[in-house]
């Protein structure tokens, strides 16, 4: 026997003395080894690592691209899901790069599936990350997300809709598949033809892959109003042209109105069409037929349909269905419809683009009100000596940096007349500090906004991570690349990653990928030698420019 064995059967023997103990103290969550408590552990120390004043975050690559450009989990997809490239090295590395497909195998849209903790899968792939896709043909495929490998491959239904959108019922537990909105072409309609089916919804529970059923949205059901439909946390919202909102019982719906559950790969002779479920040309049976208005949870109208639920006790957000009430919000208890104590929240800035309101993500209750330069932290709280009644109050602001902003509104001109302006700064012009993203790094407890400065057509940005207990400023990393203003910009912040995707008109795309270094004084005095050193390398057919 080695020393190497002798020490580690040495050092496990006592333990078989204290099994009784541990399994006690893992059934209530004290388990020092389990794989959460070490993640936890990791989590935290990354977070410090963060906070550090040495630690920066580097450009280590870019690449461009015609098409658009996605990020989940570590993966960047390009030329539409058929180029995977992974973003955790300090080179980009290519997972798969899969031929150029046709029109006709477009992915509309795409979930990422993680497996569930603590089942048992029917496939060994099952336990790996995969990703769900929708193609413009009505297919749906759950590829390899290391691979791009086919893993399965639904058929939805034949020319009669179009799906097009993927979104979670319940994240990584119930998925939605949504067709476009159903018209008649013209000549349909000035035939005096009508079509009653508004959406179609087919529903499944993932990994395994298994399907729930498919249902219509019928305005014969719910009124011709209807604009968009969509399900949520076991709820059936409908959306209503006039700012109407209406909330079902999902649930109910399903167990009322379903004639027969169909299994996906077995025959089926039903209601005149026979064939396999989920294989072409039958695709999946309409097995959820809604034959009379479902009861009715909830409605409320709001500008623009936009409706919102969260904080503790239940509250929900909306604006009047009013446009002279823009940007004014009114928070409400879902109970009673009563409004909050200092429930009507509003900015009150002069801008091009509205402030927007929702929910903190972290499932604290709070609410999160980000204006051109104020971001407020809301919080709900009982009122004092009225236990019935809440009231919202500020928890904490994040304020943008103005304080070396010039006040143009006076000139002198070089003769030494005096000149004043006849109008005021928007508050958010391009040449003051404004905020134009704030998201949550769930895993590190994180809040992190993207503040954007343009003077002419040098435009600059940085992203500010702040404590999301107190909004403290804990690190400003600045991003290197111009911003426009003009452009659309998505930022992602992904632990020690951070992802900028760039949209230039002429559908021109660009990604830059920064990540975590720990410099030293000495790497710093190198890398502003280095500053304009960068490589371009070819990989796959395609470019990339990297430190």
């Amino acid at each position: 026997m080695s020393p190497q064995t002798a020490a580690s059967t040495t050092s496990r023997a006592p333990r078989h003395h204290n099994v009784y103990g541990f399994l006690t103290r893992r059934a209530h969550g004290f388990y020092a080894r389990d794989a959460g408590v070490s993640h936890r552990k990791n989590l935290g120390l990354l977070r410090k690592i963060i906070c550090q004043e040495s630690t920066k975050f580097k450009n280590v690559w870019t690449t461009h691209s015609a098409s658009p450009i996605a990020y989940e989990r570590g993966r960047i997809y390009l030329d539409n899901y058929q180029c995977c490239i992974n973003s955790i090295a300090q080179e980009p590395r290519i997972l798969y790069q899969k031929p150029k497909c046709s029109k006709s195998e477009k992915i509309e849209d795409a979930l990422l599936l993680e497996c569930p903790l603590g089942e048992m899968l029917p496939s060994p792939s099952d336990y790996k990350s995969s990703l769900i896709v929708l193609t413009v043909r009505n297919w749906l495929l759950r590829l390899s997300a290391d691979s791009g490998e086919v893993l399965e491959k639904i058929y939805l239904a034949d020319s009669y809709c179009k799906f097009r959108y993927l979104s979670w019922d319940t994240p990584q537990e119930v998925m939605v598949v949504k067709s476009a909105q159903n018209k008649l072409p013209a000549a349909a309609r000035q035939a005096g033809i009508q079509e009653s089916v508004l959406f179609y919804l087919a529903v499944f529970h993932v990994l395994p892959l298994s399907f729930i059923g498919m249902l219509e949205i019928n305005k014969k059901i719910f009124g011709n109003s209807v604009t968009d439909v969509a399900v949520s946390n076991g709820i059936l919202i409908v959306m209503y042209s006039m700012g109407l909102v209406r909330l079902y019982n999902f649930q109910t719906i399903l167990e009322q109105f379903m004639e027969q559950p169909f299994d996906l790969g077995h025959e089926f002779n039903w209601n005149g069409q026979a064939g396999v479920v989920g294989k072409y040309p039958f695709g999946l049976p309409r097995n959820i037929k809604i034959t009379d208005t479902p009861p009715l949870l909830f409605e409320a109208s709001s500008l623009e349909n936009a409706f919102q639920i969260g904080g503790y006790p239940w509250h929900y957000i909306i604006t009047p269905n009013k446009k002279k009430h823009k940007g004014i919000f009114h928070i409400c208890s879902l109970k009673d419809n009563a409004l909050a104590k200092n429930g009507i929240q509003e900015m009150k800035c002069c801008s091009l683009e509205p402030d927007w309101i929702y929910f903190h993500p972290d499932m604290s209750g709070r609410i999160i009100h980000v204006g051109p330069n104020l971001i407020k932290v809301l919080k709900l709280k009982e009122v004092k000596n009225n236990t019935e009644q809440m009231e919202v109050a500020e928890d904490f602001t994040i304020v943008a940096n103005r304080e070396n902003c010039v006040d143009n509104t006076v000139t002198v001109t070089a003769s030494g007349r005096v000149v004043k302006k006849r109008f005021n700064l928007l508050d958010d012009d391009p040449e003051q500090e404004t905020f134009k993203i704030v998201d949550y790094e769930d895993e590190l407890d994180f809040l992190s906004t993207v503040a954007v400065t343009q003077i002419g057509a040098d435009g600059r940005a940085h992203l500010d991570i702040h404590c999301n207990e107190h909004g403290l400023l804990l690190k400003s990393i600045p991003l290197l690349e111009s911003w426009d203003v003009t452009y659309s910009h998505e930022v992602y912040f992904d632990k020690d990653l951070v992802l900028h995707i760039e949209q230039k008109p002429n559908r021109r795309f660009s990604c830059y990928v920064y990540q975590m270094v720990c410099d030293t004084a000495k790497d710093d005095e190198c890398s502003k030698h280095e500053k304009n050193e960068r490589v371009f390398c070819k990989k796959g057919g395609r470019i990339f420019e990297y430190t």
